[in-house]
Protein backbone atom coordinates (compact mmCIF):
# COMPACT_ATOMS: atom_id res chain seq x y z
CA UNK A 1 0.00 0.00 0.00
CA UNK A 2 1.38 3.43 -0.86
CA UNK A 3 1.42 6.13 1.78
CA UNK A 4 0.93 9.80 1.26
CA UNK A 5 4.25 11.80 1.09
CA UNK A 6 5.41 13.76 4.15
CA UNK A 7 4.42 17.42 4.26
CA UNK A 8 6.84 20.26 5.20
CA UNK A 9 6.21 23.87 6.14
CA UNK A 10 7.97 26.91 4.62
CA UNK A 11 10.90 26.71 7.09
CA UNK A 12 11.66 23.21 5.91
CA UNK A 13 10.65 21.59 9.14
CA UNK A 14 8.57 18.49 9.02
CA UNK A 15 4.91 19.02 9.79
CA UNK A 16 2.77 16.73 11.75
CA UNK A 17 1.57 14.27 9.07
CA UNK A 18 -1.68 13.50 10.89
CA UNK A 19 -3.60 10.33 10.19
CA UNK A 20 -2.52 8.47 7.07
CA UNK A 21 -5.07 8.05 4.24
CA UNK A 22 -4.78 4.91 2.09
CA UNK A 23 -4.27 5.45 -1.62
CA UNK A 24 -6.59 3.32 -3.73
CA UNK A 25 -5.71 2.84 -7.42
CA UNK A 26 -8.63 3.49 -9.74
CA UNK A 27 -8.87 -0.17 -10.80
CA UNK A 28 -8.13 -1.72 -7.39
CA UNK A 29 -5.02 -3.33 -5.88
CA UNK A 30 -2.89 -6.04 -7.37
CA UNK A 31 -2.75 -9.40 -5.69
CA UNK A 32 -5.26 -11.74 -4.12
CA UNK A 33 -8.18 -10.00 -2.49
CA UNK A 34 -7.19 -6.63 -4.00
CA UNK A 35 -10.31 -6.28 -6.09
CA UNK A 36 -8.32 -5.68 -9.23
CA UNK A 37 -10.58 -5.04 -12.26
CA UNK A 38 -9.03 -6.13 -15.54
CA UNK A 39 -9.81 -5.01 -19.05
CA UNK A 40 -12.41 -7.13 -20.82
CA UNK A 41 -12.89 -7.30 -24.56
CA UNK A 42 -16.52 -6.90 -25.65
CA UNK A 43 -18.10 -10.25 -26.43
CA UNK A 44 -18.55 -11.23 -30.06
CA UNK A 45 -22.13 -10.91 -31.27
CA UNK A 46 -23.67 -13.60 -33.43
CA UNK A 47 -26.99 -13.67 -35.22
CA UNK A 48 -28.83 -16.96 -35.64
CA UNK A 49 -32.30 -18.41 -35.88
CA UNK A 50 -34.05 -19.70 -32.78
CA UNK A 51 -33.52 -23.26 -34.04
CA UNK A 52 -29.73 -22.74 -34.11
CA UNK A 53 -29.35 -20.62 -30.97
CA UNK A 54 -31.71 -22.39 -28.59
CA UNK A 55 -29.14 -25.01 -27.62
CA UNK A 56 -26.41 -22.43 -26.88
CA UNK A 57 -28.65 -19.97 -25.07
CA UNK A 58 -32.15 -21.20 -24.31
CA UNK A 59 -33.43 -17.76 -23.32
CA UNK A 60 -32.70 -16.11 -26.68
CA UNK A 61 -35.70 -14.27 -28.12
CA UNK A 62 -36.07 -11.87 -31.00
CA UNK A 63 -38.32 -8.84 -31.34
CA UNK A 64 -40.75 -8.53 -34.22
CA UNK A 65 -40.88 -4.73 -34.02
CA UNK A 66 -39.59 -2.84 -37.08
CA UNK A 67 -37.61 0.31 -36.32
CA UNK A 68 -37.67 2.01 -39.72
CA UNK A 69 -40.00 4.95 -40.31
CA UNK A 70 -42.22 7.17 -38.18
CA UNK A 71 -42.50 6.10 -34.50
CA UNK A 72 -46.08 4.88 -34.21
CA UNK A 73 -46.40 3.39 -30.73
CA UNK A 74 -45.54 0.37 -28.63
CA UNK A 75 -45.93 -3.30 -29.38
CA UNK A 76 -49.03 -4.41 -27.53
CA UNK A 77 -47.36 -7.50 -26.01
CA UNK A 78 -43.62 -6.78 -25.79
CA UNK A 79 -43.72 -3.02 -25.19
CA UNK A 80 -41.07 -2.49 -27.88
CA UNK A 81 -41.24 0.66 -30.01
CA UNK A 82 -42.82 0.11 -33.43
CA UNK A 83 -41.97 2.40 -36.34
CA UNK A 84 -43.43 2.39 -39.80
CA UNK A 85 -45.03 4.24 -42.71
CA UNK A 86 -45.60 3.36 -46.37
CA UNK A 87 -42.74 5.46 -47.77
CA UNK A 88 -39.96 4.31 -45.44
CA UNK A 89 -41.04 0.69 -45.57
CA UNK A 90 -40.92 0.89 -49.36
CA UNK A 91 -37.72 2.91 -49.88
CA UNK A 92 -35.50 2.09 -46.89
CA UNK A 93 -36.64 -1.13 -45.26
CA UNK A 94 -37.92 -2.80 -48.46
CA UNK A 95 -40.69 -4.47 -46.47
CA UNK A 96 -43.39 -3.69 -49.05
CA UNK A 97 -43.48 -3.51 -52.84
CA UNK A 98 -46.08 -0.73 -53.07
CA UNK A 99 -45.91 2.48 -50.97
CA UNK A 100 -49.56 2.45 -49.96
CA UNK A 101 -51.64 1.91 -46.84
CA UNK A 102 -55.25 0.83 -46.52
CA UNK A 103 -56.86 1.37 -43.11
CA UNK A 104 -60.16 -0.03 -41.85
CA UNK A 105 -61.89 0.37 -38.51
CA UNK A 106 -65.02 1.41 -36.69
CA UNK A 107 -65.56 5.16 -36.13
CA UNK A 108 -63.94 6.77 -33.11
CA UNK A 109 -61.07 4.31 -32.63
CA UNK A 110 -58.25 6.60 -33.79
CA UNK A 111 -57.73 5.91 -37.50
CA UNK A 112 -57.13 9.54 -38.45
CA UNK A 113 -55.04 10.02 -35.29
CA UNK A 114 -52.57 7.39 -36.47
CA UNK A 115 -52.44 8.89 -39.97
CA UNK A 116 -51.91 12.33 -38.42
CA UNK A 117 -48.85 10.96 -36.63
CA UNK A 118 -47.47 9.57 -39.89
CA UNK A 119 -48.15 12.92 -41.52
CA UNK A 120 -46.19 14.83 -38.86
CA UNK A 121 -43.29 12.39 -38.87
CA UNK A 122 -42.96 12.33 -42.65
CA UNK A 123 -43.00 16.12 -42.84
CA UNK A 124 -39.95 16.18 -40.56
CA UNK A 125 -38.07 14.07 -43.15
CA UNK A 126 -38.93 16.36 -46.09
CA UNK A 127 -41.94 14.44 -47.43
CA UNK A 128 -44.88 16.64 -48.50
CA UNK A 129 -48.27 15.44 -47.15
CA UNK A 130 -51.32 16.10 -49.33
CA UNK A 131 -54.71 15.74 -47.62
CA UNK A 132 -56.97 15.71 -50.67
CA UNK A 133 -60.44 16.18 -49.25
CA UNK A 134 -60.64 16.77 -45.49
CA UNK A 135 -64.26 16.11 -44.57
CA UNK A 136 -64.50 16.81 -40.83
CA UNK A 137 -61.82 18.42 -40.85
CA UNK A 138 -59.29 16.08 -39.22
CA UNK A 139 -56.05 17.40 -40.66
CA UNK A 140 -56.43 21.15 -41.31
CA UNK A 141 -55.10 22.25 -37.90
CA UNK A 142 -52.11 19.92 -38.18
CA UNK A 143 -51.24 21.25 -41.64
CA UNK A 144 -51.47 24.83 -40.38
CA UNK A 145 -49.20 24.00 -37.43
CA UNK A 146 -46.66 22.58 -39.90
CA UNK A 147 -46.69 25.84 -41.88
CA UNK A 148 -48.60 24.29 -44.77
CA UNK A 149 -51.39 25.48 -47.05
CA UNK A 150 -55.10 24.95 -46.28
CA UNK A 151 -57.55 25.47 -49.18
CA UNK A 152 -61.30 25.60 -48.47
CA UNK A 153 -63.74 24.27 -51.07
CA UNK A 154 -67.52 24.62 -50.98
CA UNK A 155 -70.38 26.93 -51.79
CA UNK A 156 -69.37 30.46 -50.93
CA UNK A 157 -65.91 29.28 -49.80
CA UNK A 158 -63.98 28.48 -52.96
CA UNK A 159 -64.06 26.42 -56.11
CA UNK A 160 -61.97 24.33 -58.48
CA UNK A 161 -61.97 24.82 -62.23
CA UNK A 162 -61.69 21.27 -63.52
CA UNK A 163 -60.45 22.57 -66.90
CA UNK A 164 -57.54 24.42 -65.30
CA UNK A 165 -54.26 22.61 -66.14
CA UNK A 166 -52.84 23.97 -62.88
CA UNK A 167 -49.32 23.03 -61.92
CA UNK A 168 -49.02 20.53 -64.80
CA UNK A 169 -49.75 23.19 -67.39
CA UNK A 170 -47.25 25.60 -65.86
CA UNK A 171 -44.60 22.86 -65.69
CA UNK A 172 -45.19 21.87 -69.34
CA UNK A 173 -44.69 25.47 -70.46
CA UNK A 174 -41.54 25.79 -68.34
CA UNK A 175 -39.99 22.53 -69.53
CA UNK A 176 -40.82 22.88 -73.25
CA UNK A 177 -39.66 20.56 -75.98
CA UNK A 178 -40.69 16.93 -76.25
CA UNK A 179 -40.93 16.48 -72.47
CA UNK A 180 -43.25 19.46 -72.28
CA UNK A 181 -45.51 17.99 -74.98
CA UNK A 182 -45.69 14.70 -73.10
CA UNK A 183 -46.76 16.57 -69.97
CA UNK A 184 -49.40 18.47 -71.97
CA UNK A 185 -50.84 15.17 -73.17
CA UNK A 186 -50.97 13.92 -69.56
CA UNK A 187 -52.70 17.15 -68.56
CA UNK A 188 -55.32 16.60 -71.25
CA UNK A 189 -56.00 13.09 -69.95
CA UNK A 190 -56.46 14.27 -66.38
CA UNK A 191 -58.85 17.04 -67.39
CA UNK A 192 -60.84 14.59 -69.53
CA UNK A 193 -61.11 12.10 -66.66
CA UNK A 194 -62.23 14.81 -64.25
CA UNK A 195 -64.99 16.18 -66.50
CA UNK A 196 -66.13 12.63 -67.21
CA UNK A 197 -66.25 12.01 -63.45
CA UNK A 198 -68.53 15.04 -62.95
CA UNK A 199 -70.85 13.80 -65.69
CA UNK A 200 -70.89 10.35 -64.08
CA UNK A 201 -71.89 11.86 -60.72
CA UNK A 202 -74.73 13.90 -62.24
CA UNK A 203 -76.08 11.03 -64.34
CA UNK A 204 -75.57 8.25 -61.86
CA UNK A 205 -73.94 6.08 -64.56
CA UNK A 206 -70.74 6.22 -66.64
CA UNK A 207 -70.41 8.15 -69.88
CA UNK A 208 -70.69 6.33 -73.20
CA UNK A 209 -67.51 5.73 -75.16
CA UNK A 210 -68.46 7.98 -78.10
CA UNK A 211 -69.29 10.78 -75.65
CA UNK A 212 -65.78 10.60 -74.23
CA UNK A 213 -64.43 10.93 -77.78
CA UNK A 214 -66.59 14.01 -78.34
CA UNK A 215 -65.50 15.51 -75.04
CA UNK A 216 -61.83 14.85 -75.84
CA UNK A 217 -62.17 16.60 -79.20
CA UNK A 218 -63.87 19.58 -77.53
CA UNK A 219 -61.06 19.89 -74.96
CA UNK A 220 -58.41 19.71 -77.70
CA UNK A 221 -60.23 22.42 -79.62
CA UNK A 222 -60.41 24.66 -76.55
CA UNK A 223 -56.78 24.12 -75.52
CA UNK A 224 -55.47 25.10 -78.95
CA UNK A 225 -57.37 28.40 -78.77
CA UNK A 226 -56.95 29.35 -75.11
CA UNK A 227 -53.95 31.04 -73.52
CA UNK A 228 -52.36 29.36 -70.50
CA UNK A 229 -52.87 32.51 -68.44
CA UNK A 230 -56.65 32.29 -68.95
CA UNK A 231 -57.81 28.67 -68.42
CA UNK A 232 -61.07 27.67 -70.06
CA UNK A 233 -64.24 27.06 -68.05
CA UNK A 234 -67.08 24.55 -68.33
CA UNK A 235 -69.32 27.11 -70.10
CA UNK A 236 -66.70 27.16 -72.89
CA UNK A 237 -67.35 23.43 -73.42
CA UNK A 238 -71.06 24.14 -73.89
CA UNK A 239 -70.25 26.92 -76.35
CA UNK A 240 -68.06 24.64 -78.48
CA UNK A 241 -70.72 21.91 -78.48
CA UNK A 242 -73.28 24.45 -79.66
CA UNK A 243 -71.01 25.80 -82.41
CA UNK A 244 -69.99 22.33 -83.63
CA UNK A 245 -66.53 22.93 -85.17
CA UNK A 246 -65.24 20.48 -87.78
CA UNK A 247 -62.91 18.70 -85.32
CA UNK A 248 -65.83 17.87 -83.03
CA UNK A 249 -68.21 16.94 -85.85
CA UNK A 250 -65.65 14.52 -87.26
CA UNK A 251 -65.84 12.22 -84.21
CA UNK A 252 -69.68 12.25 -84.18
CA UNK A 253 -69.89 10.79 -87.72
CA UNK A 254 -72.61 13.32 -88.58
CA UNK A 255 -71.65 13.27 -92.31
CA UNK A 256 -72.84 16.83 -92.69
CA UNK A 257 -76.26 16.13 -91.18
CA UNK A 258 -77.08 18.61 -88.44
CA UNK A 259 -79.72 16.33 -86.94
CA UNK A 260 -77.20 13.46 -86.59
CA UNK A 261 -74.76 15.83 -84.91
CA UNK A 262 -77.35 17.02 -82.39
CA UNK A 263 -78.43 13.48 -81.60
CA UNK A 264 -74.78 12.62 -80.85
CA UNK A 265 -73.96 15.58 -78.61
CA UNK A 266 -77.27 16.48 -76.96
CA UNK A 267 -77.05 13.90 -74.11
CA UNK A 268 -73.59 15.22 -73.18
CA UNK A 269 -74.85 18.79 -73.59
CA UNK A 270 -77.74 18.12 -71.19
CA UNK A 271 -75.44 16.54 -68.59
CA UNK A 272 -73.07 19.52 -68.70
CA UNK A 273 -76.04 21.86 -68.28
CA UNK A 274 -77.03 19.77 -65.27
CA UNK A 275 -73.59 20.36 -63.78
CA UNK A 276 -73.69 24.13 -64.33
CA UNK A 277 -77.31 24.69 -63.29
CA UNK A 278 -77.41 21.97 -60.62
CA UNK A 279 -75.73 21.45 -57.25
CA UNK A 280 -72.19 21.43 -58.69
CA UNK A 281 -72.29 24.63 -60.74
CA UNK A 282 -71.22 27.18 -58.12
CA UNK A 283 -68.14 25.14 -57.21
CA UNK A 284 -66.89 24.00 -60.62
CA UNK A 285 -68.09 26.65 -63.11
CA UNK A 286 -65.83 29.48 -61.93
CA UNK A 287 -62.03 29.93 -61.91
CA UNK A 288 -60.00 28.11 -59.26
CA UNK A 289 -60.07 30.21 -56.08
CA UNK A 290 -56.65 29.08 -54.74
CA UNK A 291 -54.13 26.95 -56.58
CA UNK A 292 -52.00 24.41 -54.75
CA UNK A 293 -48.58 25.76 -53.85
CA UNK A 294 -46.08 23.07 -54.93
CA UNK A 295 -43.46 24.49 -52.54
CA UNK A 296 -45.66 24.25 -49.42
CA UNK A 297 -44.43 21.80 -46.73
CA UNK A 298 -47.96 20.33 -46.52
CA UNK A 299 -51.31 20.89 -48.25
CA UNK A 300 -54.86 20.28 -47.03
CA UNK A 301 -57.98 20.78 -49.16
CA UNK A 302 -60.75 21.37 -46.63
CA UNK A 303 -64.24 20.39 -47.87
CA UNK A 304 -65.83 20.23 -44.42
CA UNK A 305 -68.09 23.15 -45.32
CA UNK A 306 -70.14 20.91 -47.64
CA UNK A 307 -73.24 19.50 -45.97
CA UNK A 308 -73.49 15.82 -45.06
CA UNK A 309 -76.57 15.35 -47.23
CA UNK A 310 -74.93 16.85 -50.31
CA UNK A 311 -73.38 13.59 -51.49
CA UNK A 312 -72.95 14.64 -55.12
CA UNK A 313 -71.01 17.80 -54.30
CA UNK A 314 -68.90 15.97 -51.70
CA UNK A 315 -67.89 13.25 -54.15
CA UNK A 316 -67.20 15.76 -56.91
CA UNK A 317 -65.11 17.97 -54.61
CA UNK A 318 -63.07 14.99 -53.42
CA UNK A 319 -62.38 13.79 -56.95
CA UNK A 320 -61.46 17.29 -58.12
CA UNK A 321 -59.13 17.70 -55.15
CA UNK A 322 -57.45 14.34 -55.86
CA UNK A 323 -57.04 15.19 -59.55
CA UNK A 324 -55.55 18.60 -58.77
CA UNK A 325 -53.27 17.23 -56.05
CA UNK A 326 -51.96 14.32 -58.10
CA UNK A 327 -51.44 16.68 -61.03
CA UNK A 328 -49.25 18.81 -58.76
CA UNK A 329 -47.23 15.70 -57.88
CA UNK A 330 -46.73 14.83 -61.56
CA UNK A 331 -45.65 18.40 -62.32
CA UNK A 332 -43.12 18.37 -59.47
CA UNK A 333 -41.52 15.16 -60.73
CA UNK A 334 -41.45 16.42 -64.32
CA UNK A 335 -39.60 19.56 -63.21
CA UNK A 336 -37.17 17.43 -61.17
CA UNK A 337 -36.53 15.17 -64.17
CA UNK A 338 -35.70 18.25 -66.24
CA UNK A 339 -33.32 19.53 -63.55
CA UNK A 340 -35.50 22.56 -62.83
CA UNK A 341 -36.56 21.64 -59.27
CA UNK A 342 -35.37 19.40 -56.41
CA UNK A 343 -36.74 15.88 -56.11
CA UNK A 344 -39.57 15.62 -53.62
CA UNK A 345 -41.67 12.76 -52.25
CA UNK A 346 -45.37 13.05 -51.44
CA UNK A 347 -47.80 11.33 -49.10
CA UNK A 348 -51.50 11.60 -49.95
CA UNK A 349 -54.32 11.00 -47.48
CA UNK A 350 -57.64 9.86 -48.95
CA UNK A 351 -59.98 9.74 -45.96
CA UNK A 352 -63.63 8.63 -45.80
CA UNK A 353 -63.28 6.68 -49.05
CA UNK A 354 -66.81 5.30 -48.75
CA UNK A 355 -68.44 8.63 -49.56
CA UNK A 356 -67.24 9.05 -53.16
CA UNK A 357 -67.62 5.31 -53.78
CA UNK A 358 -71.34 5.52 -53.07
CA UNK A 359 -71.92 8.73 -55.01
CA UNK A 360 -72.46 7.14 -58.41
CA UNK A 361 -72.00 3.93 -60.34
CA UNK A 362 -68.63 3.72 -62.07
CA UNK A 363 -66.96 6.31 -59.83
CA UNK A 364 -64.59 3.60 -58.62
CA UNK A 365 -63.04 3.64 -62.10
CA UNK A 366 -62.09 7.29 -61.67
CA UNK A 367 -60.55 6.69 -58.25
CA UNK A 368 -58.67 3.70 -59.63
CA UNK A 369 -57.33 5.76 -62.55
CA UNK A 370 -56.21 8.58 -60.24
CA UNK A 371 -54.38 6.41 -57.70
CA UNK A 372 -53.10 3.27 -59.46
CA UNK A 373 -49.70 4.65 -60.55
CA UNK A 374 -48.49 5.96 -57.20
CA UNK A 375 -45.34 3.81 -57.17
CA UNK A 376 -44.01 5.31 -60.41
CA UNK A 377 -44.87 8.84 -59.22
CA UNK A 378 -42.79 8.86 -56.03
CA UNK A 379 -46.05 8.98 -54.12
CA UNK A 380 -47.21 7.16 -51.01
CA UNK A 381 -50.87 7.11 -50.11
CA UNK A 382 -53.19 6.20 -47.26
CA UNK A 383 -56.80 5.24 -48.01
CA UNK A 384 -59.13 5.17 -45.01
CA UNK A 385 -62.62 3.74 -44.71
CA UNK A 386 -64.71 1.85 -42.18
CA UNK A 387 -65.28 -1.68 -43.49
CA UNK A 388 -65.05 -3.84 -46.60
CA UNK A 389 -68.84 -3.55 -46.81
CA UNK A 390 -68.28 -0.07 -48.20
CA UNK A 391 -67.06 -1.86 -51.34
CA UNK A 392 -69.85 -4.47 -51.21
CA UNK A 393 -72.45 -1.67 -51.33
CA UNK A 394 -71.41 -0.74 -54.88
CA UNK A 395 -73.87 -1.45 -57.66
CA UNK A 396 -71.99 -3.77 -60.02
CA UNK A 397 -69.74 -6.78 -59.62
CA UNK A 398 -66.94 -5.06 -61.54
CA UNK A 399 -67.04 -2.03 -59.22
CA UNK A 400 -66.94 -4.29 -56.16
CA UNK A 401 -63.96 -6.18 -57.56
CA UNK A 402 -62.08 -2.95 -58.29
CA UNK A 403 -62.78 -1.60 -54.81
CA UNK A 404 -61.46 -4.82 -53.29
CA UNK A 405 -58.37 -4.29 -55.39
CA UNK A 406 -57.58 -1.21 -53.29
CA UNK A 407 -57.01 -3.54 -50.35
CA UNK A 408 -55.22 -6.25 -52.32
CA UNK A 409 -52.72 -3.81 -53.85
CA UNK A 410 -51.97 -2.01 -50.57
CA UNK A 411 -48.49 -2.60 -49.19
CA UNK A 412 -49.70 -2.12 -45.60
CA UNK A 413 -53.15 -3.00 -44.26
CA UNK A 414 -53.94 -1.49 -40.84
CA UNK A 415 -56.98 -2.67 -38.88
CA UNK A 416 -58.60 -0.93 -35.96
CA UNK A 417 -61.54 -2.54 -34.13
CA UNK A 418 -63.89 -4.45 -36.46
CA UNK A 419 -66.66 -7.01 -35.81
CA UNK A 420 -65.65 -10.64 -36.13
CA UNK A 421 -67.65 -11.30 -39.29
CA UNK A 422 -65.99 -8.42 -41.11
CA UNK A 423 -62.56 -9.52 -39.91
CA UNK A 424 -63.22 -12.97 -41.36
CA UNK A 425 -64.13 -11.37 -44.70
CA UNK A 426 -60.97 -9.29 -44.57
CA UNK A 427 -58.98 -12.41 -43.74
CA UNK A 428 -59.98 -13.91 -47.07
CA UNK A 429 -58.38 -10.92 -48.81
CA UNK A 430 -55.17 -10.27 -46.83
CA UNK A 431 -54.73 -13.50 -44.83
CA UNK A 432 -55.39 -13.30 -41.10
CA UNK A 433 -54.86 -15.96 -38.48
CA UNK A 434 -57.60 -16.98 -36.07
CA UNK A 435 -55.75 -15.29 -33.20
CA UNK A 436 -55.47 -12.02 -35.15
CA UNK A 437 -59.17 -12.09 -36.01
CA UNK A 438 -60.12 -12.60 -32.36
CA UNK A 439 -57.72 -9.88 -31.17
CA UNK A 440 -59.00 -7.17 -33.51
CA UNK A 441 -62.62 -8.23 -32.94
CA UNK A 442 -62.17 -7.70 -29.21
CA UNK A 443 -61.27 -4.07 -29.87
CA UNK A 444 -64.68 -3.33 -31.39
CA UNK A 445 -66.49 -3.88 -28.07
CA UNK A 446 -68.01 -0.79 -26.42
CA UNK A 447 -66.70 0.44 -23.05
CA UNK A 448 -68.02 -1.02 -19.84
CA UNK A 449 -70.76 0.51 -17.74
CA UNK A 450 -68.52 2.85 -15.79
CA UNK A 451 -69.81 4.10 -12.44
CA UNK A 452 -67.16 6.74 -11.85
CA UNK A 453 -68.85 9.34 -14.02
CA UNK A 454 -65.70 9.77 -16.09
CA UNK A 455 -65.53 9.40 -19.87
CA UNK A 456 -64.80 5.74 -20.49
CA UNK A 457 -62.85 5.02 -23.66
CA UNK A 458 -63.63 2.03 -25.91
CA UNK A 459 -61.16 -0.83 -25.33
CA UNK A 460 -59.99 -0.63 -28.94
CA UNK A 461 -59.17 3.06 -29.10
CA UNK A 462 -55.57 3.57 -30.16
CA UNK A 463 -54.99 -0.14 -30.90
CA UNK A 464 -54.11 -1.29 -34.40
CA UNK A 465 -52.92 -4.41 -36.19
CA UNK A 466 -50.43 -3.85 -39.03
CA UNK A 467 -50.41 -6.54 -41.71
CA UNK A 468 -47.80 -6.82 -44.48
CA UNK A 469 -48.30 -9.70 -46.90
CA UNK A 470 -48.26 -13.09 -45.21
CA UNK A 471 -46.20 -11.94 -42.24
CA UNK A 472 -47.66 -12.11 -38.73
CA UNK A 473 -49.49 -8.95 -37.80
CA UNK A 474 -47.92 -6.35 -35.49
CA UNK A 475 -50.36 -5.19 -32.77
CA UNK A 476 -49.56 -1.71 -31.49
CA UNK A 477 -50.89 0.75 -28.94
CA UNK A 478 -50.73 4.47 -29.81
CA UNK A 479 -50.55 7.03 -27.01
CA UNK A 480 -50.90 10.59 -28.30
CA UNK A 481 -49.02 13.57 -26.91
CA UNK A 482 -50.62 16.76 -25.58
CA UNK A 483 -49.65 18.61 -28.76
CA UNK A 484 -51.37 15.98 -30.91
CA UNK A 485 -54.43 16.07 -28.66
CA UNK A 486 -54.75 19.84 -29.13
CA UNK A 487 -54.33 19.64 -32.90
CA UNK A 488 -56.53 16.62 -33.51
CA UNK A 489 -59.91 16.31 -31.83
CA UNK A 490 -62.62 14.77 -34.01
CA UNK A 491 -65.25 15.41 -31.31
CA UNK A 492 -64.93 19.19 -31.14
CA UNK A 493 -68.70 19.63 -31.60
CA UNK A 494 -69.21 17.50 -28.48
CA UNK A 495 -66.69 19.35 -26.33
CA UNK A 496 -68.61 21.50 -23.81
CA UNK A 497 -67.97 25.24 -23.79
CA UNK A 498 -67.36 25.91 -20.08
CA UNK A 499 -68.06 29.62 -20.40
CA UNK A 500 -71.37 29.00 -22.18
CA UNK A 501 -72.37 26.45 -19.55
CA UNK A 502 -71.63 28.92 -16.74
CA UNK A 503 -73.65 31.64 -18.49
CA UNK A 504 -76.61 29.28 -18.94
CA UNK A 505 -76.51 28.27 -15.25
CA UNK A 506 -76.34 31.91 -14.12
CA UNK A 507 -79.29 32.82 -16.38
CA UNK A 508 -81.37 29.95 -15.01
CA UNK A 509 -80.50 30.97 -11.43
CA UNK A 510 -81.65 34.57 -12.09
CA UNK A 511 -84.91 33.37 -13.62
CA UNK A 512 -85.66 31.15 -10.62
CA UNK A 513 -84.95 34.02 -8.20
CA UNK A 514 -87.17 36.41 -10.17
CA UNK A 515 -90.02 33.89 -10.24
CA UNK A 516 -89.74 33.39 -6.47
CA UNK A 517 -89.99 37.15 -5.86
CA UNK A 518 -93.02 37.63 -8.11
CA UNK A 519 -94.92 34.79 -6.49
CA UNK A 520 -97.31 32.36 -8.16
CA UNK A 521 -98.78 33.55 -11.48
CA UNK A 522 -102.24 32.70 -12.86
CA UNK A 523 -102.36 30.04 -15.53
CA UNK A 524 -103.11 31.37 -19.02
CA UNK A 525 -106.80 31.11 -20.08
CA UNK A 526 -108.13 30.80 -16.49
CA UNK A 527 -110.27 33.29 -14.52
CA UNK A 528 -108.88 34.49 -11.23
CA UNK A 529 -110.99 35.37 -8.21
Amino acid sequence: MKERPERKNRSGKQKDPGPKEPYVPPRGWYGPGGGRVGYLDPPTMWRATTVQACGMWPFAAGSGSPMTGVPLGQHLFTGATVCGDPLNWFTRARYISNPSLFMLGMPGLGKSTLVNRMLIGLTATGVVPLVLGDLKPDYADTVRALGGQVISIGRGRGGINVLDPGAMGAAAAKIGGEAGEVLKAETHGRVLNMVAALVTIVRGRPMDDHEQSVLSAVLHHIRERTALSRPALLPDVLRVLSEGPDRVRAVTLDRGDEARYRDAVDPLHRSLLGILDGPLGDTFASPTSTRINPDAPAVCIDISGIGEADTQLTAAAMLAAWSDGLGTVAASHALADAGLAPRRWFFTVLDELWRPLRAASGIVDRIDALTRLNRSLGLGDAKITHTLKDAEALGTDSDRAKARGFVERAGMVVCAGLPKQEMEELGRVVGLSRREIELVSSWSSPPGWGVSGEHEEPPGRGRFLIKVGGRPGIPIKVAITDAERRLHNTNTRWTPDEEAVEQAVAHATREVARAAQEGPQPLPGRWTA
